[in-house]
């Protein structure tokens, strides 16, 4: 840690932006504020030896650094550079414009941008390790990137900056209609769709299952069923083939086939409806009984 406190002497001005966030956001606290702006003051962990000559040029680089509205927490990133085994390392103040001391008692994960918001890195760091961040201050500290969570291969060292990879919201489990089926459906059957969804219980986080809600036997013998398939995760869903077996109100196994599908994806947090249909080769009976039926990948798929 004492390295990190060195500074390069040619250096006078630090290269990465900021990012700043309401501490409702990040600590889910609810503080009034004053609507007051903050100069933050210079800390450093307790025990650590720094030096007059690198303690002036931290203490030039925070005078440097805009204001904060009160309550807030900010990342102000000062240096990036990449090691000998290709981890990033990235110098840069936190800071708290709190009227009281924060600790981060819960792994903070943090993303390296770069230019139009790209990704640089990401990875989540224990920021419980340099204690309390006293009321109004701003911490100086080194943000290793190991290998592993690097994604690209060139790090740019202007127009880039650390920040704080906030939790969306999750809203309301929804409908996500392909396009081929937002031109054809009538707006009805649209509405029906987006009703069925919303009544339904969503599946379970990370959850990506199957909801059998039609099927007829065509004039040609074959078996046309139409499927919601709903994605419970956070991350569109890509998928290239289905297995699916097919159960009618006897509970027997009437169809089962392997569908390719063509740049199909399934939004985060929707259901998507798609009709797959059972050639008559692909039945296992004559007679069907489609008064109660199911659909599901066989097991191991």
């Amino acid at each position: 840690m004492l390295g990190f406190f060195k500074r390069d002497k040619n250096k006078i001005a630090k290269d990465g932006e900021d990012h700043t966030v309401d501490s409702k956001e990040l600590l889910g606290e609810e503080v009034e504020s004053t609507g007051r702006e903050v100069k933050t003051k210079l800390h450093f962990p307790p025990g650590i030896n720094v030096g007059q000559e690198e303690r002036y040029y931290y203490q030039f680089l925070n005078n440097e650094l805009p204001l904060l509205k009160e309550n807030q927490i900010s990342l102000s990133g000062i240096e990036v550079e990449k090691d000998e085994d290709d981890s990033v390392v990235v110098k840069a103040f936190i800071r708290n414009s709190l009227p009281k001391a924060i600790m981060f008692n819960e792994p903070v994960p943090l993303l390296l941008l770069g230019p139009d918001e790209q990704v640089l890195a990401r990875k989540t760091f224990n920021l419980s390790v340099f204690g309390e961040l006293p009321a109004e201050s701003s911490l100086p500290w080194l943000f290793t990137f190991e290998k592993q969570f690097v994604k690209v291969e060139e790090i740019p060292q202007t127009d880039w900056k650390l920040a704080f990879e906030l939790k969306k919201e999750k809203g309301p489990h929804a409908l996500d209609l392909e396009e081929s089926w937002e031109k054809s459906l009538a707006d009805t059957d649209k509405e029906k769709l987006a009703e069925l969804v919303k009544k339904m219980t969503p599946p379970k986080p990370g959850e990506v299952n199957f909801m059998g809600i039609q099927a007829r036997l065509d004039k040609d013998g074959s078996l046309h069923t139409t499927l919601l398939i709903r994605n419970g995760s956070d991350k569109n869903v890509k998928l290239e083939q289905i297995p699916l077996i097919i159960e009618d109100a006897s509970g027997e196994c009437v169809a089962e086939g392997g569908f390719i599908l063509d740049n199909f994806e399934v939004k985060a947090n929707t259901s998507k409806p798609w009709t797959f249909i059972f050639p008559q080769s692909l039945l296992k009976k004559e007679k069907i009984d489609l008064s109660k039926w199911k659909a599901y990948p066989p097991k191991g798929a």
